[in-house]
Formats: C-alpha cells, sequence, structure tokens
C-alpha cells in the first residue's frame, strides 16, 4: 500500500455522514405501548412523528450521533486529528450536535442550512429491561449534497470516510463522488463503510462502481461483504474484494476480523471483553481504531488490533460511544 503523506494535512480522518443527534430517555413499558413503538427494533419516522415523540419522552439525554459521527469520535478519543462534514438546521439540535462534536474533539464548522427539514436525531427509548426501542428521523442530514462539502478540508485530510447510511439519495452520491475526486487528487485516500446489508441491497450495483472507481480502504462486515458480490460464503466474498482496493477491512463478530489486499490477508482476533452488553455501534469503533493506525503508519495487523480493540470498549456498556478515552489503550498496546 501507498504511504500517506503528512505534506500539509490538518486532519487525520474526515468524516462525511448522516448527521443526527441520538436523544435517549429512559421510560416504563406502558411508553412503548402508549405511544405505540415498535419494541426492540429501529423504525424510519416522519417529521410529525419525530415531533410528537420528542415531546412526549420525558428527561432526555442529547448528544451527537451518526455513524460517521462515532467513528470521528473514536479518532479523536485515541488522540487523532478528527474533522466531521455532515448537514444540521439552525435550531437547537443543531446547536447540540455542533457543541458535543467539538467537545470531543472533532472539528466541525459547517454552516447550518437555514431552511428545510429540522435537524435529525435518533429517539431512543431504554425500557426497565435494558430494551433500546429508536425511531429515527434522518431530516436535514439526508439532504446533504455536492454545496455541502468544504473541499479544502478534503484536501486537508489523510483519509476521508465515507458512511454508506448517507447514500440513499442522488445529491448525496454526487457528494460522494466529488469528495472522492478531491481527495485523489490531493494525493489523499478514500475509505468506504458499506453500513448496513439493507442498505447494500438497495445500492448494490453504485456501491460496487465506488469501491472500484473511488475508495482504497473498504470497511464491511461479513453480511455486507457477502451480499455485496452475491456470494453464498465469506471467503467467495474475500477472494471477490482483493484487489478491487487497496484495502478490505472485514468484520466478523465473535471470529474477528479479516484484512486484505492484492498480495495479502491478514487475520485478527476479536477483542476479549468480560461481558457483551450492547454491540451498538461495534463496526464504527471498529473503523476509527484502524483509521487512526494507517493514519499513524501502523501495520495492517496493527491497524486491526486497534480497530478490536475500540469495538471491545464499545461493547462492554450501553451505547455507541466508548466508556474510555481510547488513548488509555495505547499505553498497553
Amino acid at each position: 500500500m501507498s504511504e500517506l503523506s503528512d505534506d500539509e494535512t490538518d486532519f487525520d480522518v474526515l468524516g462525511i455522514g448522516n448527521a443526527l443527534v441520538d436523544v435517549l430517555s429512559r421510560e416504563d413499558e406502558d411508553f412503548v405501548d402508549r405511544l405505540s413503538l415498535v419494541r426492540g427494533a429501529m423504525t424510519l419516522i416522519d417529521t410529525e412523528r419525530a415531533e410528537e415523540l420528542y415531546d412526549a419522552m420525558g428527561d432526555k439525554t442529547e448528544m451527537s450521533g451518526g455513524s460517521a459521527g462515532n467513528t470521528l469520535a473514536g479518532v479523536a478519543s485515541f488522540g487523532g486529528r478528527a474533522a466531521y462534514i455532515g448537514r444540521v438546521r439552525d435550531d437547537m439540535l443543531g446547536e447540540v450536535f455542533a457543541h458535543d462534536m467539538k467537545a470531543l474533539g472533532v472539528h466541525f464548522d459547517a454552516p447550518r442550512a437555514t431552511e428545510g427539514d429540522p435537524t435529525g436525531r435518533c429517539l431512543i427509548v431504554v425500557t426497565p429491561d435494558a430494551q433500546r426501542t429508536m425511531n429515527t428521523y434522518l431530516g436535514a442530514s439526508s439532504n446533504l449534497c455536492t454545496d455541502d462539502l468544504d473541499l479544502d478540508l478534503v484536501r486537508a485530510s489523510k483519509v476521508t470516510f465515507l458512511e454508506g447510511y448517507l447514500f440513499d439519495r442522488p445529491e448525496a452520491k454526487a457528494a460522494f463522488g466529488a469528495a472522492a475526486r478531491a481527495a485523489h487528487e490531493a494525493g489523499r485516500k478514500v475509505a468506504l463503510s458499506l453500513s448496513d446489508g439493507f442498505c447494500v441491497d438497495r445500492h448494490r450495483v453504485d456501491f460496487v462502481a465506488l469501491v472500484e472507481a473511488g475508495v482504497d480502504v473498504l470497511f464491511a462486515n461479513e453480511d455486507e461483504i457477502t451480499r455485496l458480490y452475491g456470494t453464498t460464503s465469506f471467503e467467495e466474498a474475500i477472494d471477490a474484494v482483493r484487489g478491487v482496493c487497496e484495502i478490505a477491512a472485514l468484520t466478523r463478530g465473535r471470529e474477528g476480523s479479516v484484512v486484505v489486499t492484492a498480495d495479502d490477508e491478514v487475520s485478527v482476533e476479536a477483542h476479549q471483553v468480560p461481558k457483551r452488553v450492547d454491540t451498538t455501534g461495534a463496526g464504527d469503533l471498529y473503523a476509527s481504531g484502524f483509521l487512526f493506525g494507517l493514519t499513524q503508519g501502523k501495520d495492517l495487523g496493527d491497524c486491526g488490533r486497534l480497530g478490536s480493540m475500540a469495538a471491545a470498549a464499545v461493547i462492554g456498556h450501553t451505547g455507541a460511544r466508548p466508556g474510555l478515552s481510547l488513548d488509555q489503550l495505547l499505553r498497553g498496546f
């Protein structure tokens, strides 16, 4: 793999994704039934339903979220230089998102949209049985387009990380293409997370084309990579992706991960945790550790091990962010 240059880079990793605010409250079982929520599921909702649920929730904890947001928070927690591009409105939750990202050490100065949908949010209800019921309103985040990009920021980042969840609208696909071209023209790298198996099913042809033409580092789990290439086994998927992009980092849950290049294949064991509490965000944090390692010049095995360590840090507690500062993990690495 070609080296990542430090010349004139302000950031290690720039993420582009759905800018969502996680809004969490603890409610009794009756709340779920009274609001007709689908217990334990993630449901996409519209503006009216988002406002109804937000008003009905009791004491709330609000923080920046979204898949790429989780990854960038992880990079910053390791001590990396992280930046983010996402679309929020000039409303209260837009301010929450911006303030929280900055507090985490992630550079975010995108101008707030002054019209259109309000800031997106994931409304999370936790019941006494520890079940998480999520209702996601994409809002302003899904309207990201080429005009929202800061291409100077892309050029000043070693790696631009694209969140597959954002890929649903043509305008977002165009923005991904523009960001990838700008990164490559500046001699930088582009990474992509496939995000979700259903997301892959919706955009398989476009994802395959993007990976072949514009992606250097691909992140996928076993389900996503087999769906992308229509294979019946993980081994066949490895053969299909080999050499298509520089690096494919493929996760397999308890079985660890496999890092694939044109002429190499590195198996990495899963980092053990005393108790698996909540796997939400595990893939996001794996990407954070891997990208942090890559931008610091680590070999692929160490990149995978950093990814596994970061994923374990989030699996061991509730929520999509690690329960400790990840730079603590580096001391014993």
